[in-house]
């Protein structure tokens, strides 16, 4: 449907196509943008000012558990089903996902939304910057859907709680693949939230985000196999993907679907949790 090249993956549209299929009964578009401080970009901002006509924004901060303590932490299933809902989505639509530059946040939210039980979501190619480059069309006009009814079928095994990576650190029960830059991962560079160790979890593999697209797009399958295979992940064993705060990190979950991996979780703490507590072990240096 959305993506003929078998050698592309089956989880990202193109934007000749959603442009073709703007409007069509059962597509809803999903504007995921948000960033870091440092970026110096309001993702509020920038949707109200400019988005793909019918898109609705999703607040990546304000859908979240806020009761965890850590940033944009998942939500319970029937808080998820609530917001989502009430920006007139359904389980059973075709949902287009996208963000800002392309393949950097939109990867999240498209792994809430299957995890939560839609199964035909997509995440748009090239992002809301390579959209307005090729001068296609855009509104400020923010819809006013009309409310549906999600269903959600929220998938836990997809999620490895803070328990659970303690035990798989400790005893290298999986493959732990972190979307933070090099950087950060070594220890050379500080984290960007006050008072978080640096550094690694042991037996960790650097897999920094970028690597994953260029130019705002998601790799070929050959390029994100030999990515992985670069970085020493097999991909015959089970993974589970971290960044800082979870949102990264499932752009490697992306990376590892569309290879056909499904042995793989999230660690949806992140090191915001492992790195913010002094109880666990961190690791320093490029291995």
């Amino acid at each position: 449907m959305t993506n003929d090249n078998n050698k592309r993956s089956a989880f990202v549209v193109a934007p000749d196509w959603l442009e073709q299929h703007l409007g069509d009964p059962g597509i809803r578009i999903v504007d995921a943008a948000w960033y870091l401080p440092a970026q110096q970009r309001d993702p509020k901002a920038e949707y109200r000012a400019a988005h793909i006509p019918g898109a609705v924004f999703f607040d990546q901060d304000a859908i979240a558990d806020q009761a965890s303590g850590l940033p944009h932490t998942l939500p319970s299933p029937e808080g998820f089903a609530r917001a989502v809902g009430a920006m007139g989505i359904s389980e059973n639509d075709t949902i287009i996902v996208y963000d800002g530059p392309g393949i950097f946040t939109a990867p999240r939210v498209w792994w809430m939304f299957r995890i939560m039980g839609a199964k035909n979501v997509f995440v748009l190619d090239g992002g809301m910057d390579g959209w307005k480059a090729d001068g296609r069309p855009t509104t400020a006009e923010v819809p006013s859907p009309a409310p549906q009814t999600f269903h959600a079928s929220f998938n836990a095994r997809a999620v490895t709680s803070f328990e659970r990576m303690k035990d798989i650190v400790e005893n290298r029960l999986a493959q732990v693949a972190d979307a933070r830059g090099a950087g950060r991962f070594s220890g050379e560079e500080p984290e960007p939230r006050a008072g978080m160790r640096s550094g690694h979890m042991p037996g960790a593999r650097s897999l920094p985000s970028g690597v994953f697209s260029e130019g705002g797009k998601l790799k070929d399958l050959d390029a994100l196999r030999q990515t992985f295979a670069n970085a020493g992940v097999d991909l015959t064993k089970p993974v589970v993907t971290t960044c800082g705060s979870g949102v990264t990190a499932a752009i490697i979950t992306l990376a590892l679907q569309s290879l056909g991996h499904t042995d793989n979780t999230l660690y949806d703490g992140s090191w915001s949790e492992w790195g913010g507590r002094l109880d666990t072990p961190v690791a320093i240096g490029r291995e």
